[in-house]
Formats: C-alpha cells, structure tokens, sequence
C-alpha cells in the first residue's frame, strides 16, 4: 500500500474482478487509478474508487455496455441511463417474445413426433377430442389440389415470409395446416382454402386476426404421403356420413411433423385429416351434400 492506496492486484480482488478487467476500465477511461508509478507503470487505487467499480457493476448487470457505461459516465447525465435503459427493455421484451414462439414450437415438435410414435395405422379413421386451438393463416392464392406439390410448396413459402414479417423466426412454421372451406369438403370440391400455423393465445397481440378453432370432436385419418390426402379424405368423409356424423365445420389438413433429412427430394410428412363432428343427439346444421 502507497500513501492509503492499494495495488491494482489488492484492487481486484476486493471487488471480485480480474487484473485484466481493471486495465482494460482505464485504457476506456472508466476508471483511472489514483496514481501510476512512472518508474514500474504499477497502478493504484483508491479504495473510494469501489464506488465506481460498484456503479459499473451495476450497469453492466442492467446489460449496457462498456461503451454505453463510459457515455454515461463522461455525460454525467442520468437522463442518458434512462435512455438507454428504455431501449435495452424494448430488446428484452423482444427477445422474451421470441424465446416464448421458439419454446411453443419445440413443445408442438416434441408433442407431434411422439403423437407420430403412438399414432394408429395408416388409413385408421378414429373420433378424437382435440382442444382448442389457435392458428393464423393467409388465404390460398390459388387451388393446390389442382395441380401439384410445387403449388403447395408456393403457399407455404408466402406463409413463411409473413411470418418473418411479423418477426417470427423459421421455426414457428412446420407445424402446418390447410383447410377446405366445409360447403366444399362435403360436397368433395376440393379447393384450397388457407394455410396457417398453430400459434400460443400469448401471440395475439402480434396476430389482431389471429382465429380459435374450437374444442370438440374430430373424425380424424392419419397418412404420411402426400399424394394419398384427397382419396383418404374421401373415405373420411364417407365413414361420417356411415356414422351418422354431421361435418359442422371446415377440413383440416394438418402437418403434425416432417423428416425430410431421410429424403433431399421431397417432403417426408406425417399428416393428421380431419372434420369436426356432430351427432344426432345435438343440434347442427344440416350436411350441404
């Protein structure tokens, strides 16, 4: 210790930092030690300096940066702080958002491989319950079905891009749907609708047209051919009108996962059809066939 001051050394530890960290503070101007001996070039401080040392610590913790800290310190000026302070809490709720669309996905994708894993056989119809869900979509630019997969493929690489618009990142679409309007589906005109994607009630706010697909039960047909969805939904169809089951609302063609890593050339989808049903003992609207 010279004259109450303490070694660059001293310094660091008693605030928890690096030697490397306290030069680096004076070559940016942060902190400047009381006194370098001109002879060895050891630095100095004194121990009121901790004051500074805290304050950097805060700001840095608050996610400002050196060069934002050594503005505000130079500047003097609080109002500087808030500033920056405003801006950084924009960017966390930015990335919150982001890393809540990305933990919504990663859930939907663990979700739909193990509903891949326990699924029935191909061609099985079954009547599930399915709850609410909410998706977001744009309307078909043309009809898909009446060409090939090179028009779907178009519909969903204008989906994506609206959804990059909206800052979501690329994962937030493979999870997704198709619909055929229900005047169409029970008639057997199969004429694309929409796409979308399945979005938490948390995206709201970034999706104001964002639409809820009720709760209730669906006749559903699993398959993982693309090519094989209007035959399969054609004998959906015909087991709900067997079954006395009243279409009561819009088709769904619903991608629950892909594995095109096994194959460069086309997409390897599993897919879940579906309509929404109703009974004979509850109140519908009667089938458009």
């Amino acid at each position: 210790m010279i004259n109450g001051l303490v070694s660059i050394g001293k310094m660091a530890e008693m605030n928890r930092v690096t030697v490397a960290t306290l030069r680096l503070y004076d070559q940016l101007g942060l902190l400047t030690p009381r006194y370098t001996d001109p002879d060895t070039g050891y630095r100095y401080y004194d121990i009121a300096q901790n004051a500074r040392l805290d304050m950097i610590a805060y700001m840095k913790e608050l996610g400002m940066s050196l060069g934002e800290i050594g503005d505000v310190l130079r500047q003097e000026d609080i109002t500087l702080i808030e500033i920056i302070l405003a801006r950084k809490n924009e960017r966390l709720h930015q990335q919150l958002r982001e890393l809540h669309s990305q933990h919504d996905a990663v859930e939907r994708a663990i979700a739909s491989i193990e509903r891949y894993r326990k699924s029935p056989t191909r061609g099985t119809i079954s009547l599930e319950y399915i709850d609410r869900r909410y998706i977001w979509g744009l309307p078909c630019t043309g009809n898909f079905y009446e060409t090939d997969i090179r028009a779907y493929e178009q519909e969903l690489t204008n989906l994506r891009s609206a959804l990059l618009e909206r800052g979501f990142s690329h994962v937030h679409s493979y999870n997704i749907g198709t619909t055929i309007l229900q005047k169409n589906f029970v008639r057997q005109r199969f004429i694309s609708d929409s796409t979308f994607v399945f979005v938490d009630h948390r995206d709201k706010e970034h999706f104001p047209d964002v639409k809820v697909l009720d709760s209730g039960m669906f006749a559903c047909i699993y398959l993982d051919c693309y090519d094989d969805e209007i035959p399969c939904a054609q004998r959906l169809l015909a087991h709900c009108r067997e079954q006395g089951w009243h279409v009561c609302g819009d088709y769904i063609c619903e991608v629950l996962t892909e594995f095109n890593v096994f194959d460069g050339d086309q997409r390897s989808m599993f897919l879940r059809l579906q309509a929404p049903v109703k009974f004979q003992n509850e109140p519908t609207q009667p089938d458009l066939a």
